[in-house]
């Protein structure tokens, strides 16, 4: 990214969490209804990728199901973007409201077992959104990786936002996440990590909508560890204010296998899960980049 290119897109982030949390709500659902929309309408490479992902998820949808869909897509996307900027002057009364999640009952009862949990999540709903509720209404504090971004001034906005909601926030790159990670569970404590999509060299390869594609080993090797829990989750919206979130029950680890053996089998765990909630709610899977290996290039890059 040229110098030039990170300094306008760290302004319109800027703008964006200094601006649209000042709008009254009605308006600003109504803009970033008009910017879906129109992305949408411009047929840009990301609204492309995300139709192809989507072509994936739903394989009997004609062209127009998969407009239908990917229009919707591109909504669901920019209500996360709205909800995000907006959610540091959420009172916790409204973050509660705005949420309503199932089986809340695995996730307590791991966290009172005191032997940590993480949870895994794919690109569903607002994940931002079920991190404030578990700060604000579990009143649990947890751990987070981020990507780092460029210019480093958006990184710096997205950690600070995210600790402003209650999350310790650590980079992705830097070899010393895992560590730390693993320090937290070891203490009982909880984190939380959005897993489907590999930004590793070391992912381990899933069957996923009927295909081969690379998602995090991360989660499955805390969990083996360190003995936390390892619970799915996944997020939608029905057309209502209120986001659902469901907590999956938990990925057991094999009793047999090598170190590598497991880790494969919990991460097809995982993906398992994801792939339910998924197909249930394709709309607001927010995948807009490359996934599948047959997608990527032959250099293993993600366009």
């Amino acid at each position: 990214m040229s110098a030039l290119r990170g300094r306008i897109t760290d302004g319109l982030y800027g703008l964006g969490w200094g601006a649209v949390k000042k709008l009254p709500e009605p308006a600003a659902t109504a803009l970033f209804r008009t910017i879906a929309d129109r992305t949408w309408k411009r047929r840009g490479k990301s609204v492309l990728r995300l139709e192809s992902n989507l072509a994936r998820v739903v394989p009997d949808a004609g062209p127009e199901r998969l407009a239908e869909l990917s229009k919707a897509g591109m909504r669901s996307y920019m209500r996360y973007w709205m909800e995000s900027f907006r959610l540091p002057t959420w009172t916790p009364e409204r973050i509660r409201a705005s949420i309503d999640v199932k089986d809340t009952h695995l996730l307590t009862e791991g966290l009172d077992a005191g032997n940590g949990v993480i949870i895994a999540l794919p690109h569903l709903g607002n994940w931002d959104l079920a991190g404030a509720w578990v700060t604000t209404d579990l009143k649990v504090p947890f751990t987070t990786v981020a990507e780092r971004l460029e210019p480093a001034t958006l990184y710096d906005r997205f950690v600070a936002y995210r600790e402003g909601l209650g999350m310790e926030v650590l980079p992705h790159s830097g070899g010393a996440a895992f560590g730390t990670l693993a320090r937290r569970l070891r203490a009982g404590g909880l984190i939380c990590l959005v897993a489907d999509r590999d930004l590793s060299t070391s992912g381990v390869e899933v069957s996923f909508f009927g295909a081969t594609a690379r998602m995090p080993a991360g989660p499955a090797l805390l969990a083996q560890q360190t003995g936390a829990l390892l619970l799915p989750v996944t997020l939608w919206y029905d057309g209502t204010p209120v986001m659902k979130a469901r907590i999956h029950p938990a990925v057991e680890m094999p009793e047999e296998g090598t170190r590598a053996e497991k880790t494969a089998a919990m991460t097809q765990g995982l993906a398992d899960a994801f792939a339910g909630g998924i197909a249930e709610h394709p709309e607001d899977w927010h995948m807009l980049q490359r996934l599948w290996l047959d997608d990527l290039d032959p250099r293993g890059e993600r366009a």
